[in-house]
């Protein structure tokens, strides 16, 4: 969002979302604790827009003077196996790069002693001068142990008694003289986004835990020892977790849930407003120099008529980038304008994707959703929401839940309804 060729792109949601999270997110560290290190915990369907959302978080705080670390751990983890100290590693690596671009030198001190010792464990060698970057040598070892679990787990079982240690440096010699050097330019603190944690597997670990519980629950009191302003994304099981108490009690926040835009109201007729929004979404992907205003006179120029765009919006239940796939399908297939034929094949062939998916029991408990609007503990979670079976939405009455509109106008679906009287 710092760039002002993404902001014609952007389109704010909060209106429709039932809150304006990222405000909420901003004001606890801008207002609320500005003086105190803060650790909040952000989620929501992969795809729902979180990133950008975060994008304009990080906007926000830089106009208010703090230096915004933004990375996506997927670049940097395996998100089939993570540990504490990969998480560690991580944000002490792209820190120090940050804190580095803007000529902010840091002495490696401890890390120089531990990447020798590494580097002796390991056979590679990252020992660093005094001048060094120390990003450079997180780089290295992160490069050597990405691609090798054997590698990877020969690293954690040395690096796992030093934890508290290695927290301590972070703490001590990247955060709290990054602090420093800040203040002298006027800066009123370091903001680390770490985005992308959402998706790492559900796996369990040897020992029975889910990767999720083991590094947000298990491991979350140290996430949240860093001495800076941190926004994590977490998965969206967490939510339904037996586990939800102990996160909430373990980060001392309840996590921030970014929810769909609501193409229908609860009782199933449309939703004008959030339909308004998503419409504005198209149009500026298609006209971003052109006043909001202007664009709605150009739908003709996308679609055959407007039908076909409300059509394309309801179909996606709110969903960003599903909304956006779809309209690339078509593109795939014709120019615009589109046609409602290969609006309505693109929409065809989403739905049998989804349907291949389906089992009988997972049947009853869409059902179930679509009777009580409420999807309940992690199994469920696992299955509908995860596989974007059923969406979720807020509203001044709290959340709820509702079944993907491609999966209601399938024949199992009817078939199912008037067989159950639902």
């Amino acid at each position: 969002m710092a760039n002002p060729e993404d902001r014609k792109y952007y389109i704010d949601f909060s209106s429709v979302r039932g809150s304006d999270i990222i405000r909420e997110l901003s004001r606890t560290i801008t207002l609320l604790s500005h003086d105190e290190p803060t650790c909040q915990l952000f989620s929501g369907h992969i795809g729902c827009g979180k990133s950008t959302e975060l994008f304009r978080l990080k906007d926000l705080l830089e106009h208010q003077g703090y230096h915004v670390v933004y990375f996506e751990s997927s670049q940097n983890l395996d998100m089939a196996d993570v540990d504490i100290s990969d998480v560690l590693l991580m944000i002490a690596r792209q820190v120090s790069e940050s804190l580095e671009a803007d000529q902010i030198r840091l002495k490696p001190g401890y890390f120089s002693n531990l990447f020798t010792e590494i580097s002796e464990l390991m056979q590679t060698p990252i020992q660093l001068s005094a001048e060094a970057e120390l990003s450079v040598g997180i780089a290295r070892i992160t490069a050597k142990t990405k691609d090798s679990p054997k590698l990877r787990s020969q690293l954690r079982q040395y690096l796992e008694p030093r934890t508290s240690n290695i927290l301590d440096a972070i703490n001590d010699e990247i955060l709290g003289r990054a602090n420093t050097a800040l203040q002298s330019k006027g800066k009123k603190g370091i903001v680390v986004i770490v985005d992308n944690l959402d998706r790492i597997d559900n796996s369990p670990k040897p020992w029975g835990r889910t990767q999720p519980e083991y590094l947000f629950v298990d491991r979350g009191e140290q996430l949240k020892r860093l001495n800076c302003h941190v926004v994590f994304t977490i998965p969206l099981t967490l939510m339904f977790s037996n586990d939800y108490d102990r996160l909430s009690s373990r980060f001392g926040v309840k996590p921030k849930v970014l929810p769909m835009v609501p193409v229908c109201l609860r009782d199933g007729t449309e939703n004008p407003s959030g339909m308004l929004k998503l419409q504005q979404m198209v149009l500026a992907r298609a006209f971003p120099d052109l006043p909001p205003e202007d664009r709605f006179q150009l739908i003709s120029t996308l679609f055959d008529s407007p039908e076909t765009l409300d059509r394309l919006c309801l179909i996606s239940g709110g969903h960003i980038r599903r909304l956006l796939m779809l309209m690339y399908s078509c593109l795939q297939q014709e120019d615009p304008p589109f046609t409602r034929a290969c609006l309505d094949q693109v929409i065809q062939e989403y739905r049998d994707d989804l349907l291949g998916a389906i089992s009988q029991e997972e049947w009853e408990l869409l059902l179930r959703v679509v009777k009580t609007q409420k999807v309940t503990g992690e199994d469920e979670c696992q299955t509908l929401l995860r596989s974007m079976f059923v969406f979720e939405y807020r509203d001044q009455d709290g959340r709820w839940f509702g079944i993907n509109p491609a999966l209601t106008e399938s024949n199992q679906y009817k078939l199912l309804v008037n067989s159950l009287n639902v």
